[in-house]
């Protein structure tokens, strides 16, 4: 991987590029201060960018896998000819282990190696993979879109809302999960004010979060995640608005550490929990919200702020990614299909269509 600079505006939408055959990704970790992208040009380094944190949300994160898979098909063709598929497996194992809890990694990875069955071996696979790569891109933003019109018909009047982490356009393939509906909401003159967690360790609520309302001209108000339950009890909040890296078929919900609290302080101040998330996020393989792999990190992630120790030394560090939201304390699923309301086992299997 090595670092550019666009000669051009960058927005939030811009976040997945593929330009000049390879794979741009805005590096999300340097976000507010600096603007650059890192090029991808092999299966490895798309990996890499994942597990980095470069990318990061459900959505983009599957959306990057499958352009890693078009960088491996180009280096299996080029190395091996028509025995290419062999070389495949090697770089799809490693970009189904760069992140373990976000489930569309492994949607988008199956869907391509569909398509990785049906080619002709003795034809160059990078066109039709790219091809479908760029599908599951432009598939994703258009969900998004509808998303966002379903989670804003909810919204009856002008309020206040909670987000928490960043579920925004930078988090997917464009226009965002959460974010997507407070925009739509915001064009329709709903939105008062977003109250946004500041997310640690990573800040993707100041850094992120922040950086796409305030580019929208969507006014924001940064807080810590412990002043949550405090600003719901000041009133003037009316939602709660979050997305998710898995949902459960029971409708149990993987999301950002912080966000099981953030659904029980609502359901103590009578404030609207919803989650936006695609159908792709749905595992209905996953019964329930305890066989969802939890991804841990590294202590220093929370033991240091900005590269500075935060802890005295010898102090241990408890650093889960992401909780899990049971399904009770949610008020409505929204996804590009409609609205999942009160969600449990049989609406879900009702929503995505399985007996």
């Amino acid at each position: 991987m090595h670092s550019i600079t666009l000669q051009r505006p960058v927005t939030a939408d811009d976040a997945i590029l593929w330009e000049e055959d390879s794979l741009l990704l805005l590096d999300q970790r340097l976000l507010p201060r600096e603007e650059r992208f890192v090029r991808c040009e092999t299966a490895a380094e798309a990996a890499q960018a994942i597990t980095a944190m470069v990318v990061r949300g459900a959505p983009a994160i599957g959306i990057t896998a499958a352009y890693g898979v078009v960088l491996a098909a180009r280096d299996a063709w080029r190395r091996r000819g028509n025995d290419w598929r062999r070389e495949m497996a090697g770089p799809l194992a490693l970009l189904a282990g760069a992140r373990p809890t976000a489930v569309n990694l492994g949607w988008a990875l199956t869907r391509m190696e569909r398509l990785i069955s049906r080619l002709p071996v003795e034809e160059n696979p990078e066109p039709a993979l790219l091809s479908e790569a760029q599908r599951i891109h432009q598939e994703d933003r258009a969900a998004n879109r509808a998303m966002g019109e379903h989670g804003a018909d909810l919204i009856r009047e002008r309020t206040g809302i909670i987000t928490h982490c960043n579920a925004g356009a930078l988090a997917t393939g464009g226009y965002g999960t959460a974010l997507g509906v407070i925009r739509s909401a915001h064009a329709r003159g709903l939105v008062e004010v977003v109250h946004a967690d500041e997310t640690r360790p990573w800040l993707q609520g100041a850094r992120l979060t922040a950086w796409e309302l305030v580019r929208d001209g969507i006014p924001v108000l940064l807080q810590v995640e412990g002043a949550a339950a405090a600003c719901m009890a000041a009133g003037g909040v009316g939602w709660v608005v979050v997305g998710s890296d898995r949902i459960a078929a029971n409708g149990d919900v993987a999301n950002k550490i912080g966000t099981y609290a953030l659904a029980l302080a609502a359901r103590a101040h009578g404030v609207k929990f919803m989650v936006a998330a695609p159908t792709s996020t749905i595992d209905m393989e996953c019964p329930d919200g305890a066989s969802i792999p939890i991804e841990s990190r590294a202590a220093e992630e929370i033991l240091h702020c900005a590269g500075s120790p935060v802890a005295p030394e010898g102090t241990g560090a408890w650093n889960p990614v992401f909780d899990v939201t049971p399904a009770h304390l949610v008020d409505y699923i929204v996804t590009e299909r409609g609205v999942i309301e009160a969600p449990d086992a049989d609406k879900l299997a009702e929503h995505m269509g399985q007996p």
